[in-house]
């Protein structure tokens, strides 16, 4: 598909995780550095290998160590940073991506540009793919694929009825998706669960960083073949993090590890 997301600004190859697997090998997880394309594992402090970003969230970066093995990048297989469970996203949650969608003809879900309460939807687990793998655009299933830029967020503590003041003790950190959409299914069924949810609709990665090593508000740009189609970033939210935490935990436990997408930068 040709499109490239990045976030933030930070480059170096501390927190920069990535889940990896070598021809023939067992699912790793280690640190990319972006200057090299160099990936350097992770192990536990005793030395047992890491296979799950799952684990680096549970017991946190203490627990852990870099190793002296090193793959290059283009030696390697990809992973999604996280997978095996659906995606909590929010959608129309940028003030222009807002306008522009409701103005497109497939916005089925509300009145008013701007919605007034958070519009919750997930992604399937099955839709979640690693960076540069193929998007199967389901040629029999629509006509009018599109694409959208994400900041994921990675819940690292489970949390019931979350106050706002308390949310970002919740987070443990960041990741990028590309929330792929079958649009006139989103339109037709006047929800969006299954223009969202197809196989492979949920490119992932390629890294997840602690929100320790980010800044608090966070650059969102897209590109395709070279092109930069969205611009925006987290101070534009309609509906702030911890503001969607708080409302995504009222009623139901957020399990660690879950991706919280929240919104559509502007394209």
């Amino acid at each position: 598909m040709g499109l490239d997301t990045e976030a933030g600004g930070q480059r170096s190859s501390a927190g920069n995780y990535v889940a990896f697997v070598t021809a023939g090998g067992r699912p790793r997880i280690g640190t990319l550095d972006f200057n090299t394309s160099v990936i350097t594992a992770v192990a536990y402090n005793s030395g047992a290998p890491v296979s799950s970003l799952y684990e680096v969230i549970e017991l946190g970066d203490a627990a852990f160590t870099s190793t002296a093995e090193t793959f290059p990048l283009d030696k390697v297989k990809l992973l999604p940073p996280l997978s095996g469970r659906d995606v909590l996203a929010v959608g129309k949650n940028y003030v222009e991506h807002a306008e522009e969608f409701h103005s497109s003809g497939f916005d089925s879900s509300d009145k008013n540009a701007q919605p007034t309460h958070p519009v919750i939807f997930t992604k399937r687990a099955t839709s979640i793919i690693a960076h540069n793998d193929e998007i199967f655009p389901h040629p029999d299933f629509s006509t009018s694929v599109d694409y959208e830029g994400e900041i994921g967020v990675i819940v690292g503590k489970p949390g019931f009825r979350v106050a706002e003041a308390d949310a970002m003790d919740h987070v443990w950190g960041y990741t990028i998706v590309n929330d792929m959409t079958a649009r006139e299914r989103q339109r037709d069924h006047k929800q969006f669960y299954i223009g969202k949810s197809a196989d492979t609709f949920c490119p992932m990665g390629p890294v997840a960083v602690p929100k320790e090593r980010l800044p608090e508000t966070l650059a969102l740009r897209t590109y395709v073949n070279g092109e930069k189609r969205q611009e925006a970033d987290t101070s534009q939210l309609i509906f702030s993090v911890p503001f969607l935490i708080n409302t995504l935990s009222e009623g139901s436990t957020l399990r660690a590890g879950r991706r919280d997408c929240h919104g559509q930068a502007t394209k």
